[in-house]
């Protein structure tokens, strides 16, 4: 049976506060626990009493397995660090960098598109939901074990890249992404959901995109969810 400050430990996890002070995360479910063992996340705790799970669970139906996780110490980024702490994340390879998404399930969807398509890193800038909080682990389903997120600031971070680096967003100024050429490296910049782009981020995209209604003069919604938008264009450069 768990102890009582063992339930008020986990418990205290489903905050950020909490999360940093004792550097754990909970993972629910067969899935998610299992790809992070998978991957050398250390477990602390691993439950499997469904009686003890409903004391702690933060689903609301309980998953068969809980996990218990030490938080990754690398992905702890002081948002001072000169750009050669990122030349091995972002050289030649394609990143998405997430300016202010708030909503656990949109981050974690994010997170699970990434994975889907081969992007092994985000820079989220600190307004940026957390990523070990319990819903979006638990909507990644697993993939928060193989994306690393990378908290900072990321106008620092596009300040120090090459000249010319590649920096792409979803813009209602940007042009039609199905006639656009697209390069196989450079960082793709999501918004927040419903403030889109920061003005001083904004400054900084060199290449506008646009995802097109159709048809073009028909009255449609107004915008599409931030995840959906990142999983159009990332299928988009994964097809050239």
């Amino acid at each position: 049976m768990i102890s009582k400050n063992k339930i008020k430990l986990i418990r205290s996890l489903e905050t950020k506060k909490g999360r940093e002070k004792a550097g754990l995360f909970v993972a629910e479910g067969p899935k998610v626990v299992h790809d992070l063992l998978h991957e050398g996340f250390v477990a602390e705790e691993i439950l499997e009493d469904i009686e003890d799970i409903k004391k702690v669970s933060f689903l609301q139906h309980p998953q068969p397995v809980l996990g218990v996780f030490q938080m990754p110490t690398e992905d702890k980024v002081n948002s001072n660090d000169s750009s050669n702490t990122y030349n091995e994340q972002i050289d030649n390879q394609l990143v998405l960098a997430l300016d202010g998404v708030q909503d656990p399930g949109n981050l974690g969807t994010i997170i699970r598109i990434a994975d889907w398509f081969g992007i092994e890193n985000i820079f989220c800038s600190h307004e940026t939901a957390d990523c070990w909080n319990p819903k979006v682990v638990q909507a990644t389903m697993g993939s928060i074990a193989r994306v690393k997120l990378h908290y900072l600031d990321l106008n620092k971070l596009i300040e120090h890249l090459p000249t010319g680096y590649p920096v792409y967003a979803t813009l209602l100024d940007g042009n039609n992404i199905y006639g656009q050429p697209l390069t196989q490296h450079g960082m793709i910049v999501m918004g927040n959901e419903g403030k889109g782009i920061s003005p001083m981020l904004r400054t900084k995209i060199n290449r506008k995109l646009l995802i097109p209604n159709y048809p073009p003069e028909r009255e449609t919604a107004e915008s599409l969810n931030v995840a959906i938008a990142t999983s159009i264009v990332c299928a988009e450069f994964r097809r050239r």
